[in-house]
């Protein structure tokens, strides 16, 4: 299983320099601004917002940041408008590469992302040509410290989960898109620590790269799309050796 942890990948992130943390603020700011100004300033009546400061707060975010950002979207000073964008493409060795993007400026964005595409090894792709091999899921990862796995399982599967599996120290629960708010709300009311809860793109297949140059170029392809401004999330099928883990 090797590389299909979702919790492995969230750790590497959290164990970040301050620098990235710095970006993850930024990136998870950037989509507040949107939920507020699609949904409203109140998370009471915009679960998606409800979702997103359970996010900022899970990579420890401050609630100032997190209130400054909600009062800025609101106010009406705030001009920059926000259109998201999804690149998809090949990396080095054939690995299906899903770029989810927040830009005021389009042409810039894909100008980027192409240029990373190209320079390591891959290339991007029309829209459709590896989504396909993805599937829309929420995934919230519980701290498994002090917790009976037939309890969360049995709590989980309650609220609407659609799978559970433990792996390093914490549980990973799936749920559908549309039940995902539901039972992060659910396991977090019944005192369950949450380290991470996101809709993601989990690959069904996966790309193993056992040459070294396409693993090094591999590593720099997700290394510049994460580390640019406008790319929010990343998605792949490479099947991570264990030494990245």
């Amino acid at each position: 299983m090797s590389g299909h942890s979702k919790w492995s990948t969230i750790k590497r992130k959290k164990e970040a320099t301050d620098g990235a943390r710095a970006k993850v603020f930024t990136k998870i700011g950037r989509e507040i601004m949107v939920a507020v100004k699609e949904g409203g300033a109140d998370p009471n009546s915009n679960s998606k917002l409800r979702d997103l400061i359970s996010k900022a707060k899970s990579n420890n975010v401050p609630n100032d940041n997190i209130e400054r950002v909600i009062k800025k979207a609101a106010g009406e000073g705030d001009k920059t408008n926000y259109e998201e964008n999804v690149y998809e493409g090949y990396g080095p060795g054939g690995v299906a590469v899903i770029v989810e993007c927040l830009t005021d400026n389009k042409n810039r964005t894909a100008a980027d992302v192409r240029h990373f595409f190209d320079k390591f090894g891959g290339n991007m792709g029309t829209s459709g040509c590896v989504s396909f091999m993805f599937s829309t899921k929420g995934m919230i990862i519980v701290d498994s410290e002090g917790v009976d796995e037939e309890k969360i399982m049995e709590d989980a599967f309650d609220l609407g989960a659609s799978d559970l599996s433990s792996e390093d120290g914490a549980f990973e629960v799936t749920t559908e898109p549309a039940d995902f708010s539901a039972v992060r709300e659910g396991l977090e009311a019944k005192g369950y620590k949450l380290l991470s809860a996101e809709i993601e793109q989990i690959p069904s297949t996966y790309t193993a790269l056992t040459d070294e140059e396409l693993i090094k170029k591999m590593n720099l392809l997700l290394e510049h799309l994460e580390d640019n401004d406008d790319v929010q999330n990343v998605y792949h099928n490479w099947e991570m050796p264990e030494d990245a883990e």
